[in-house]
């Protein structure tokens, strides 16, 4: 797709012609800002936008498809842009970076990448006893980015995300995990879907709640088994707290009655990780 510029010789000997961008006006430049600031688009379009180079290698790993891929020439090494060169490759001024960049510390490299089908059916197991973490209606990206990467630690074989309520492309949820989202396997359903799910697969569900629950470290987590999380504020829904194979609770001895939900599930899956010996 032609954008009014016309191509210019790169720096780069491996390419004989690459796109060069300067305008902040170009369309293609307007577009990225859209799939940035907006769910909608990027749900509509199917895309979305990655930055730096750690998190790219991600999830090029994770077996993410990428699109197209800007960088500020001075910044980036050939060899990097070596690895790309069956996809639109186009530089871009500095200026131009820092206008869709959304942090500043990621080596002037971003991707647009294809979102995956992220759905119940897609799920695979790695292992014939699977840990999985389930997240309920967690809204701030930077929990549920701590918890990508709690459940990377971990080596878990999948996270999902109950009644979602943030976009799992958000940016500050792909900065958050530092690239981990790439690195798990993502599901998003509803409660009832996933409870249906665990009940055909015969997985244990242990629901992290105050109501009528038993101290983590009182369970058994050694078969098929699910921990399920759910917001600081409200907790888990009703739904979760009756269907439970188990309620449990992390025993507070402090003041307060309740920790950070990232934190929790961190202390939840390694508990049961430790009783897998970290298999």
């Amino acid at each position: 797709m032609s954008f009014g510029l016309p191509l210019m010789i790169s720096k780069f000997p491996t390419f004989a012609l690459m796109k060069q961008i300067h305008s902040l006006q170009n369309i293609q430049i307007k577009n990225i800002l859209k799939l940035q600031e907006k769910s909608r688009e990027r749900r509509k379009q199917g895309l979305f936008v990655i930055e730096g180079k750690r998190e790219i290698e991600l999830a090029i790993k994770g077996n993410y498809c990428i699109t197209s891929l800007l960088f500020v020439s001075h910044k980036v090494s050939s060899e990097f842009i070596t690895q790309f060169k069956e996809i639109e490759l186009i530089e871009i001024s500095q200026e131009v970076y820092q206008k869709i960049a959304y942090r500043e510390s990621t080596e002037g490299v971003i991707a647009i990448a294809e979102s995956k089908n992220i759905n119940l059916e897609s799920l695979q197991f790695k292992n014939k006893k699977p840990l999985l973490l389930v997240i309920q209606g967690i809204e701030k990206p930077g929990n549920i980015g701590a918890m990508l990467r709690t459940a990377d630690a971990a080596n878990i074989d999948a996270i999902i995300l109950a009644d979602a309520k943030t976009d799992i492309y958000n940016p500050n949820v792909i900065r958050s995990s530092v690239g981990c989202i790439f690195t798990n396997q993502l599901v998003i359903a509803s409660s009832e879907e996933i409870i249906r799910f665990f009940k055909d697969q015969n997985i244990k569900t242990f629901a992290a709640t105050l109501q009528n629950s038993n101290s983590y470290t009182e369970q058994d987590y050694r078969e098929a088994s699910a921990i399920i999380v759910g917001t600081e504020a409200t907790g888990l829904t009703q739904i979760w707290r009756d269907t439970a194979t188990k309620n449990i609770n992390i025993p507070m001895q402090g003041e307060i009655d309740s920790m950070n939900v990232s934190v929790a599930a961190a202390v939840l899956l390694f508990e049961a990780k430790r009783q897998r010996k970290f298999k």
